[in-house]
């Protein structure tokens, strides 16, 4: 790292130069949007099949392939396509689903919609997924499935989770919405559960503006997830399934041509853009774990990606609180901020019982339905609490991640020094 001055050596919080002085517009710019992408937009919308067009099955083919599996299915967004696994795995009222609460609301919520019961488990620390061993703690006689989120882009610990579910006879849905890319002990995240769903919202790894797509290399299971919004396409099938064509099952659920062309385009860069991402943040995770934050790394046999870089940061070695410690990186320039999905089971939706309305589901003397308990998971509660949440950096280069070591160094090196809030 080069060298610094003590003006720049001083936190700037206390009147020192911010350690980040570099633009970050360009760096941190996403989605990559080229001239291929504007192209192939054009090319659907000068044709005018802005409904249905060959560009949807295309990209379900793109998918097949790059993941190796026998189906793919494109939908409006990943929400949609996890309302459509659940439902293919033939949810009924009560059944309850294993989920966790560290995650984006759309992991759960479709749960609801099939009349199941969402019954969160902890995270545990190292990977940020569900604990193995506080869900085999949660299976009771109404269990059916399992929500597996592979969350910020590091897979969940699946060789554990995937044998409680053989044990307990359980489905499993990987939500894999940010885990474009990922793999664990060589095979794509995506490929482990019954099930997978990837998000195409503009933000993620692979966007598209909106779209999901549900893959599975279950051939019922692709036709229920058919079935429930795709009713245009039933008639094309040999199987019952056909009868439905009709009507369907009461769902519009295709993705727009526009996005399915915008989504191939990405798709072809992703294995470059992951590239220069990992790289990056590796480079500062290396520099950041020798400052002794956590940087969640994977494991030799495992391959994450980055949808979102967070730090554990942990105040009680330094004494410094860590809304202080963000407010300080702040004014050395860096774009931290506290993580971005609140706790599920704390939410009033859950705590104020919004959830049964939505399940349509009663109180039964035989089986009352359960109280969410905002302290239930201290564990969670606690690591989500830890964490720090970093830019990507998509586009940065190595003068910009020192920049942001050195804002950390001098935040973490004048802990004592620094102001509190007051509370």
């Amino acid at each position: 790292m080069p060298s610094v001055t003590t003006a720049q050596q001083k936190p700037a919080i206390l009147g020192g130069l911010p350690a980040i002085d570099l633009d970050q517009t360009e760096a941190n710019r996403w989605p990559i949007i080229t001239d291929d992408d504007e192209a192939a937009v054009l090319a659907v919308l000068r044709c005018g099949q802005l409904s249905i067009h060959e560009e949807v099955a295309a990209l379900e083919a793109d998918y097949r392939q790059w993941l190796a599996v026998t189906h793919a299915l494109a939908h409006c967004n990943g929400t949609s396509a996890i309302l459509a696994a659940l439902h293919a795995f033939g949810l009924e009222p009560g059944d309850e689903v294993i989920v966790p609460s560290a995650t984006y609301w759309a992991s759960v919520t479709p749960v609801l919609h099939c009349g199941g019961i969402p019954v969160f488990a902890e995270t545990e620390e190292q990977c940020l997924g569900l604990d193995p061993g506080d869900v085999e703690n949660k299976i009771t006689d109404r269990t059916r499935a399992i929500i597996v989120v592979h969350l910020f882009g590091m897979p969940s610990r699946m060789d554990e989770l995937l044998a409680i579910a053989r044990r307990h006879n359980l489905r499993v849905l990987e939500d894999a919405s940010h885990a474009h890319g990922a793999s664990y002990h060589g095979r794509p995240i995506g490929t482990l559960g019954d099930a997978a769903v990837f998000s195409m919202q503009t933000n993620k790894l692979c966007p598209a503006g909106e779209g999901g797509m549900l893959v599975t290399g279950d051939a019922e299971l692709w036709e229920r997830a058919l079935r429930l919004g795709h009713y245009e396409r039933l008639l094309d099938l040999p199987s019952p399934n056909r009868r439905f064509a009709a009507t369907g099952f009461g769902l519009k659920l295709r993705m727009s041509p526009l996005n399915a062309a915008v989504a191939r385009v990405q798709l072809r860069h992703l294995a470059q853009r992951n590239r220069q991402r990992n790289e990056n943040i590796i480079y500062l995770s290396q520099k950041l774990e020798s400052l002794g934050l956590q940087t969640f790394r994977a494991q030799p046999d495992v391959q994450r990606v980055y949808f979102e870089f967070h730090v554990r940061y942990d105040e009680r070695a330094t004494g410094l609180p860590i809304a202080d410690m963000v407010s300080a990186l702040r004014a050395e320039g860096a774009h931290v901020q506290r993580p971005r999905y609140p706790l599920l089971h704390q939410q009033p939706l859950f705590t104020e019982g919004h959830w049964a309305k939505i399940a349509r589901l009663g109180p039964s003397p035989q089986r009352p339905l359960p109280m969410y308990d905002p302290q239930a998971l201290p564990r969670t509660e606690a690591g989500n609490g830890s964490l720090l949440k970093l830019p990507c950096f998509p586009r940065a280069d190595h003068a910009l991640l020192d920049q942001y070591a050195l804002a950390f160094e001098k935040t973490l090196g004048h802990a004592d020094e620094l102001p509190r809030a007051a509370t």
